[in-house]
C-alpha cells in the first residue's frame, strides 16, 4: 500500500509539473531565441502593400523593399479636368520614409507616370497631414478629409473618403 502511495504522488507530481511548465511557456513566434532575427518577431504581413505599379516606380527611382501603406484616399468629387475619380496613397519606405502617389482613377486604371499617375518622395507629416511636395514646387496636402492641391496658379480642394 505504500508503494502504491508513492507511486501515485510521482505520477502526481509529475503530472502537476508538465502541466505548470507548458502553462508558462512562451509561444515559439514570442520567444528571443526563436529562430529569425531578435528584436524583429513582430510580423509585418498585417500591413498593406501599396499598388505593384507604386511598387515598381520605387523600385526604378532606387527604393528598394516593400513600400507599405498608411494612408489611401479617393477623391468623392470628380475633378473637373478630368471627369474623373483621384486615389492617393502615403507609403513608407523599409527606412521610414513617406512616399505620395496619386493616380487618375484606382489601381486597375491606367497608370502611366507623369500622364495619370504622379509619385513623390518629398513627403512630410504635419500632424493628420501629409505634405507631397514636387520638383515644381507645386504641393498637395492630404489627409482623412480632404486633399489640397496646390499650385501657382491657385489650390483646389477635394473631399475624400478612406479606403
Amino acid at each position: 500500500m505504500v508503494i502504491a502511495t508513492i507511486f501515485l504522488s510521482v505520477i502526481g507530481m509529475s503530472a502537476g509539473f508538465v502541466l505548470g511548465t507548458r502553462h508558462e511557456a512562451v509561444p515559439v513566434a514570442e520567444r528571443s531565441d526563436a529562430p529569425g532575427t531578435p528584436d524583429t518577431q513582430v510580423s509585418t504581413d498585417k500591413r498593406t502593400e501599396c499598388p505593384e505599379q507604386m511598387q515598381e516606380t520605387a523600385e526604378r527611382r532606387g527604393i528598394t523593399g516593400t513600400l507599405h501603406q498608411v494612408l489611401r484616399v479617393r477623391t468623392t468629387d470628380l475633378a473637373s479636368d478630368t471627369g474623373t475619380e483621384t486615389t492617393v496613397w502615403i507609403c513608407e519606405t523599409p527606412d521610414g520614409a513617406l512616399v505620395y502617389q496619386a493616380n487618375r482613377g484606382d489601381e486597375e486604371s491606367e497608370w502611366i507616370e507623369g500622364k495619370t499617375a504622379l509619385f513623390l518622395t518629398r513627403v512630410t507629416s504635419e500632424g493628420d497631414t501629409y505634405v507631397a511636395t514636387a520638383d515644381d514646387g507645386n504641393k498637395f496636402f492630404v489627409n482623412m478629409s480632404e486633399l489640397r492641391i496646390k499650385t501657382k496658379k491657385g489650390e483646389e480642394r477635394h473631399d475624400v473618403e478612406v479606403e
